[in-house]
C-alpha cells in the first residue's frame, strides 16, 4: 500500500478492526518513510456478470431492470411487494451463484419466467407475450394450454 502522502512504498500496519456489521476491516497505517498515519479499509466486491444480449451488445446486470421487467408483468395484479422483492432476489442470486463473467440476457429472460409463473400466471403470460414476441392469438393460446397440461409442482 503507497502512502498517500509522500507516495512511499513501505507501510506497516499498526492496528487492524473489524466493522460492527462485519463487512470491512479497517486498518490504521503508518509510512515507513515519512512516519504519517492513514486509515484503509478493506471489503469484498462482488461483481455481477455481464448480460450479452440477442444483437451482441453488452450491459451491466441492473437489478433496476429486473424489478422494472417484474412490475410491468405484474401491473394491477394482486401480488405483494414481498414476493416480488424475493423473487428478484431469486433470480440475482441465481446469477450471482453462476460465477459467469457473461450471461445470455435469454437466460435471465427465462429465470424471470419461471419466477413469474410462480407468481401469477397473467402475469407470466403478460411477460412471456412480449419476451417470445407473440404475433398473433393462436401463440397465446399455445402458452395457455401448454400451463394447462403441466401437472402442479412441475411449474
Amino acid at each position: 500500500m503507497k502512502c498517500p502522502f509522500c507516495k512511499g512504498d513501505d507501510t506497516q500496519v499498526v492496528d487492524t478492526r473489524e466493522s460492527e456489521e462485519g463487512d470491512s476491516i479497517r486498518r490504521r497505517r503508518r509510512c515507513l518513510s515519512c512516519d504519517k498515519r492513514f486509515t484503509t479499509y478493506e471489503t469484498v466486491e462482488l461483481r455481477m456478470p455481464q448480460v450479452v444480449k440477442q444483437n451482441g451488445m453488452r450491459s451491466e446486470f441492473d437489478v433496476g431492470k429486473l424489478r422494472t421487467s417484474f412490475s410491468r408483468a405484474l401491473h394491477k395484479r394482486p401480488v405483494s411487494t414481498a414476493l416480488v422483492d424475493a423473487a428478484i432476489d431469486h433470480v440475482t442470486q441465481k446469477v450471482f451463484e453462476m460465477g459467469e463473467r457473461e450471461i445470455p440476457s435469454r437466460q435471465i429472460g427465462e429465470m424471470v419466467m419461471k419466477e413469474l409463473l410462480k407468481l401469477d400466471k397473467v402475469a407470466y403470460i403478460r411477460f412471456a407475450s412480449v419476451y417470445k414476441s407473440f404475433q398473433d392469438v393462436s401463440d397465446f393460446a399455445e402458452v395457455v394450454e401448454s400451463m394447462r397440461e403441466r401437472p402442479p409442482g412441475k411449474r
